[in-house]
């Protein structure tokens, strides 16, 4: 098991470590293993993932995603009256199925919301929760520095990355990072959370979809 402190040193979260890798997984990376996504596909993808994340919100709506209420007992960092009441940055929004939910229960006093699509950004604003007085949200890709125009540099309490991380190539984590890291004030706080190794997410998918070592993209060619 690993360790890790919040940023309330009373609080201390236990995170399993991965799980064992079993003949069962092995047989399962190596069934991917066998056909890999071509390297063609996978620029075409990269080179294209606004497009395919907009279609996919096209297609889903708001009806994709449910609303992400077991937050309240998984970040009791919101609950810190330093950071807690501060601003919060959502990377990766979606419509909004994390940010709505947090509204009738954080002190929470102004969120920004960002998602690569630009058909989910005006769900979110569509949403009668959306309040323009108290929340912005906006079309960005956190892997350049367009999001660096869009929010004050330093003025971040928290930023969050729910399943975010999971769709961006590993390639590209060190820019989001040093993005955030310019947004974040002076004891600011990232909180993410993702997909696990060797989970049924990962091993169920089939030949064909891995691009590289741990980064799938689905049949709609999102990530």
């Amino acid at each position: 098991m690993e360790e890790h402190t919040s940023s309330n040193p009373a609080v201390v979260h236990t995170v399993p470590g991965p799980p064992e890798l079993t003949e069962q997984i092995s047989q399962s990376l190596d069934r991917q293993n066998s056909r890999l996504v071509s390297k063609h596909v996978a620029d075409e993808v990269e080179r294209n993932n606004k497009k395919y994340w907009d279609l996919f919100y096209k297609r889903n709506e708001t009806r994709f995603f449910k609303d992400r209420n077991w937050t309240v007992n998984e970040f009791d960092e919101f609950m810190n009256e330093d950071v807690g009441t501060g601003v919060l940055l959502e990377v990766g929004c979606g419509v909004g199925n994390f940010i709505f939910p947090l509204l009738s229960w954080s002190n929470i006093r102004y969120i920004h919301a960002c998602d690569i699509s630009p058909r989910a950004i005006e769900f979110v604003k569509q949403n009668p929760l959306y309040n323009a007085d108290k929340m912005n949200a906006f079309p960005c890709d956190v892997t350049e520095d367009s999001i660096l125009t869009e929010i004050s540099h330093g003025s971040v309490d928290i930023a969050t990355l729910i399943f975010v991380l999971s769709a961006i190539h590993p390639d590209k984590f060190a820019p989001v990072v040093a993005n955030l890291f310019t947004l974040l004030r002076p004891g600011g706080i990232v909180l993410f959370r993702d997909y696990g190794l060797y989970d049924m997410a990962q091993l169920r998918f089939k030949p064909g979809h891995k691009i590289s070592d741990k980064l799938y993209m689905r049949q709609d060619k999102t990530r």
